[in-house]
């Protein structure tokens, strides 16, 4: 049996009107619709925009990216033109790392990052070539290559690897402690640990290595706050 997967939708329209009448916005639901229905798949959240295109900030976009990378959903969008025409979701979702699909062109993920891949490559060759061109330079004139302090340095410093996750895991809680902030004024009252646990799971939340979340994890993320705030 196939696994099943796990989508996040998301919208936009540009104005108050096109969201209150669906014009634009009834398009898009319909063709995120009858991709997912064609899939084995679970839709855990949608999200919907109602902003100009100048503006540079997604709110519900942010929302959306979130619910994606704590999750591992998929993001899906109905077109293309929310990825090609829109600046703010090209820079929200490459800094994100969230996988996703347009529904008018499922193979657009994969054409895009190897589109990408193809710049970047070519960029590192071109940067390669003037390197070499340089030292070739610098060797013809009589000056010495190499790092003359290569011995202080060959014992590899991993303190700065270690910050990195240190800094990527206290990120990670703050957005966990957004969420439970947000069950909390949902439900009007403060949560039990186990509460706040059974929420996260039944929301599609995962830990960082895919397991379900319990209280003691949820006591750990809310000492965080109390250590970094």
């Amino acid at each position: 049996m196939n696994e099943t997967s796990t989508y996040v939708t998301y919208f936009r329209v540009s104005t108050d009107k096109q969201g209150k009448s669906g014009l634009g916005l009834e398009a898009q639901m319909a063709s995120v619709s009858q991709y997912v229905s064609n899939k084995n798949a679970v839709v855990l959240d949608s999200f919907t925009e109602i902003e100009s295109g100048k503006r540079a900030d997604r709110p519900e976009l942010s929302k959306a990216l979130r619910k994606c990378r704590l999750t591992g959903a998929v993001l899906v969008i109905a077109k293309l033109d929310r990825l090609s025409r829109d600046i703010a979701f090209i820079a929200n979702l490459q800094k994100s790392e969230v996988d996703f699909i347009c529904c008018d062109m499922p193979d657009a993920n994969t054409l895009t990052v190897g589109m990408m891949a193809v710049l970047a490559q070519y960029e590192r060759e071109l940067i390669s070539e003037r390197t070499k061109a340089g030292l070739k330079a610098a060797k013809n004139k009589g000056i010495k290559l190499g790092n003359p302090t290569l011995r202080f340095v060959r014992n590899t410093d991993t303190s700065q690897a270690t910050t990195v996750r240190s800094q990527n895991a206290q990120a990670r809680n703050r957005q966990l402690l957004d969420i439970i902030e947000e069950f909390e004024n949902e439900n009007k009252s403060s949560m039990t640990l186990e509460q706040i646990a059974t929420a996260l799971n039944e929301t599609g939340y995962r830990t960082t290595r895919g397991y379900e979340f319990t209280k003691t994890q949820v006591s750990r993320i809310k000492a965080s706050n109390i250590v970094t705030g």
